[in-house]
């Protein structure tokens, strides 16, 4: 598999089994975004319109595609989210009544935090038929698309009419206790060596240098506390990880024969054994933080991640110090390719240092600072292990491959940071590769991380210089209070951005920065994955600066199934790319992710009424109007 070449290249290795990914040189814009940054808040530069209709256009220049000097017209558009004719239309009027009840039902405090409980107690009572009609009527028909890829289909097909895609979601959960969760989490996140002998197989006289956010914890083993919109996976066994590889396949195809440039959503984690992602992670985590440390030694720390660039020959130096490699091996990292051939050393440039070795457990290698040597992150691995990793990997080049063949792009879910620098590189790895004539793979950006700015520049750079197309799913994140609460127990640095505020403004910072890219290079896509208006209006005021058309299909928009209609639809409708996160499953199979729909409803209805007003706005209008048996029309 190709894209298994994702191995530190510091590595002492023969000669004939190291192959390095050259990366093309190129005239290249500057990778710092611009400083001219402009808050929007509450709207305020997006033009009021005092019409009813739904779009209103001026005149504006058109940035070509080719970048050539031809002067070509645009009309500039501003999204009116007021207009709830336009915003519900694909509704009728038992859908928004429903809408209206179970938005009101959120927010309650009992009937939210004891929902599981009453859904159970529910079941009881009336039994399974009785509950699985009392639940369509309510959570599941406003939240979930159907039981299968064939009974989704005609919400599908409605929504298109509408102007909004689907991304495919199959949110089927295991049911499980606290107790098995964190069981299954401990089996599957520690070797087998760390199991049999603590200690014996641990580097440097039996010393631990295992850091204690990659390592896993049972107080917080149920990765599911917490977190209230994102599906969370467990492992089992080799047999359970191809199964749920199948249901993706499934979605894929239901994605393909559904809908027109759809997408479908995948986890990592439901792919193979956490315990790779975890350790994969922090030798990437530690292979940075030693690039970070040279940059230091040069004076140049406390920059954005691509303005250090390190002198050559100074890291030859340093590197021969440390005792990394001898002054030969050293000059040959560095020599017979583009690299270095400015005479610095950029972060892309370091992390294009790798090697594909037989055994994958051979890329589980960090730099030891104290003795510059270069060791193995545990001293053993099972071939089981080793059939393991290599096993996550293949799955996910199946996946790949068939979301090609069947014209559905793949969107892979963000999950916990100490998981997350294995998905991002592995994602990374598999956009090398089918992203070569278009966006197929998009990674996932949580812009609560503080972090985030830096990872999406390294990658987008990356893209530049590589010649594939970016693609990018930002999203504000989902794990922000297991997250701060794991750190705080544990003892690491909070990942986390400090305030809502500051999240806000790292969302919109990253957003620029890919727009520019845009801007500048026609090969970038984003998919704005946000329930906030005014992130919105932010983009489509950019979109608007750079004469960006929404014909041309670079910035996409995404809310989930059953909530924001109020700007879901008016964005399809003025031919903005926007979708729904469409899951579906068996009604008893998604009552796990229908419980965490309820949670996070809660909070977003408490916060705002805007939704519920606009929902009985539009009621009130169809009942004036004489429509008290309204039919969508199309």
């Amino acid at each position: 598999m190709s894209y298994t070449k994702v191995i530190p290249g510091l590595v002492r290795a023969n000669s004939d089994n190291i192959k390095r990914i050259c990366l093309s040189q190129g005239r290249f814009r500057s990778t710092v975004a611009s400083k001219q940054h402009k808050e929007v808040e509450g709207g305020k530069e997006e033009q009021q319109l005092v019409e009813c209709t739904v779009v209103k256009a001026v005149q504006a220049d058109l940035i070509s595609q080719t970048k050539n000097n031809t002067d070509a017209q645009t009309r500039k558009i501003a999204i009116d989210f007021d207009n709830t004719h336009e915003a519900y239309k694909s509704k009728d009027n038992i859908e928004l009544l429903r809408s209206l009840l179970v938005f009101k039902l959120c927010t309650f405090d009992f009937l939210v935090d004891k929902n599981k409980e009453l859904m159970d107690l529910s079941k009881k009572v009336f039994g399974k038929r009785l509950f699985e009609r009392l639940m369509k009527m309510t959570f599941y028909g406003q939240f979930v698309a159907g039981e299968d890829h064939n009974s989704i289909k005609p919400l599908i097909h409605k929504n298109q009419a509408f102007g909004v895609g689907s991304v495919l979601d199959y949110s089927v959960e295991e049911d499980l206790t606290q107790e098995e969760a964190e069981k299954k989490e401990m089996d599957s996140c520690v070797s087998e060596a760390e199991k049999e002998s603590p200690g014996v197989y641990l580097l440097a006289k039996c010393v631990d240098h295992r850091e204690k956010k990659y390592k896993a914890h049972r107080q917080f083993g149920d990765r599911r506390g917490g977190v209230v919109s994102a599906r969370t996976y467990f492992y089992a066994d080799e047999a359970k990880c191809d199964a749920q590889m199948e249901t993706f396949l499934n979605c894929i195809k239901a994605s393909g024969g559904a809908s027109v440039d759809g997408f479908s959503a995948v986890k990592m984690t439901a792919l193979g054994r956490p315990q790779f992602l975890l350790q994969f992670s922090e030798v990437l985590v530690k292979w940075r933080r030693f690039f970070n440390l040279l940059a230091a030694q040069q004076g140049k720390s406390g920059m954005d991640a691509l303005e250090q660039k390190l002198e050559l020959e100074q890291l030859k130096e340093s590197l021969t110090k440390l005792g990394v490699g001898n002054k030969d091996d050293i000059e040959n990292w560095f020599t017979g390719e583009k690299l270095g051939s400015s005479g610095t050393i950029d972060l892309l440039d370091w992390n294009s240092l790798i090697n594909d070795r037989t055994k994958i457990s051979n890329l589980l290698v960090i730099p030891n600072v104290e003795n510059g040597q270069l060791e193995p992150l545990l001293r053993k691995f099972t071939v089981e292990e080793e059939k393991q990793m290599k096993r996550m990997l293949q799955r996910v080049d199946v996946l790949a491959k068939h979301a090609v063949d069947n014209g559905v792009r793949l969107m892979v879910d963000a999950e916990q940071t100490y998981f997350q620098p294995a998905i991002s590189r592995l994602t990374l790895e598999m956009q090398r590769i089918f992203n070569r004539e278009k966006p197929i793979i998009f990674n996932t950006y949580q812009c609560y991380l503080k972090e985030a700015y830096d990872n999406v520049s390294v990658d987008v750079e990356l893209s530049r210089r590589e010649g594939w197309y970016f693609g990018a799913k930002l999203v504000r994140g989902a794990y922000m209070y297991q997250e701060r609460s794991r750190a705080e127990e544990i003892g690491y640095e909070d990942p986390i951005n400090p305030d809502y505020e500051a999240t806000n403004r790292m969302y919109h910072k990253c957003l620029e920065f890919v727009l520019e890219e845009i801007d500048h290079n026609r090969k970038a896509n984003v998919m704005v994955a946000s329930h906030n208006e005014d992130t919105v209006k932010f983009t489509l005021g950019k979109m608007n600066e750079m004469g960006l058309s929404p014909t041309e299909k670079k910035v996409y928009f995404g809310q989930l199934l059953g909530m924001c209609d109020q700007i879901s639809f008016p964005l399809g409708q003025a031919g903005f790319p926007v979708y729904k996160y469409v899951p579906y499953g068996p009604v008893n199979e998604v009552i796990p992710y229908l419980s965490r729909r309820a949670l996070e409803n809660r909070g977003f209805m408490k916060g705002s009424q805007r939704e519920r007003s606009l929902l009985w706005k539009e009621l009130k209008r169809r009942l004036l109007n004489g429509q008290i048996l309204y039919k969508p029309v199309y």
